[in-house]
């Protein structure tokens, strides 16, 4: 059996955006009892990431990492969109636009503190689509 659903997200700017109660609302209608859920980002300047879920100064932490790691001050060659722009699909390249999680008992098979987060790596709010594929 294989269920699919488009899942629209609403961003708020740079920032990592919990998706985990839509993503197992999708499961649960689904019906699927044990099988694989994937979830796949259509896009190439935010990312999908699963991490921690109880205390936020992990994910500030993350996104100071990336800051550090990809800074927007950089010279690129690609700025059509402003200085955020290729830092956007540089911090893309280095995380993931898709995750599997296995389901077992109609429910996504997550840890106790993990969570499912879009990260927004563009300055300004954004409309991205998720493809929540769910097969079992």
């Amino acid at each position: 059996m294989h269920y699919q659903k488009t899942l629209a997200v609403h961003t708020v700017g740079k920032s990592l955006q919990r998706i985990t109660s839509k993503v197992a609302a999708i499961v649960s209608e689904s019906g699927v009892q044990t099988g694989l859920c994937t979830i796949f980002l259509r896009h190439t300047s935010a990312s999908l990431v699963i991490q921690e879920n109880a205390d936020p100064r992990v994910l500030e932490d993350l996104e100071d990492f990336l800051r550090r790691l990809v800074p927007e001050n950089y010279p690129y060659v690609h700025d059509d969109e402003g200085a955020d722009d290729m830092p956007a699909h540089i911090r893309t390249a280095l995380t993931h636009t898709s995750e599997t999680i296995p389901i077992a008992n109609g429910r996504l098979v997550l840890g106790t503190w993990q969570g499912i987060y879009v990260w927004e790596h563009r300055q300004r709010r954004h409309h991205r689509e998720i493809v929540v594929h769910i097969s079992g």
